[in-house]
């Protein structure tokens, strides 16, 4: 499996499925952490929480959970997809699960890319939008 995801909602997953799909990659999407292994030849595995409203310790103990599995079926490479509106709890998880992927991959740096172009979402000067450019 070249890539393994993991999505803190659902709807954010399969949108991130799709995508992958319409580049060309066979994809499979769950909804959960899967109980067994993968019996599938995929290229992607996209693994739907519902973390994204949860409490931070809850979101970051559910994705790494996913990460493991992933990294036990054999994922090249790992993508966190939060939700592109930001809207988590009050006190947020986005930055705790991304901290806790992190550590457990033992990666100095990542790239966050709040926006989703194919949703005509941007972010410009720190505020993400939402509708045509204009």
């Amino acid at each position: 499996m070249k890539l393994g995801c993991i999505a803190d909602d659902f709807t954010g997953a399969t949108d991130l499925a799709n995508n992958l799909v319409r580049a060309g990659m066979r994809v499979m999407q769950t909804f959960g952490v899967p109980q067994a292994a993968l019996s599938s030849d995929v290229d992607a595995v996209v693994v739907a929480l519902k973390s994204r409203t949860i409490p931070a310790k809850e979101a970051v103990a559910q994705s790494l959970e996913a990460l493991q599995w992933l990294q036990a079926q054999g994922a090249e490479q790992i993508y966190f997809k939060y939700c592109s509106t930001f809207d988590s709890t009050p006190a947020g998880n986005i930055g705790p699960v991304t901290e806790a992927l992190m550590d457990a991959l033992d990666c100095p740096f990542t790239i966050a890319t709040p926006a989703f172009p194919d949703k005509a979402e941007r972010c410009s000067k720190a505020i993400c939008l939402q509708g045509p450019c204009s």
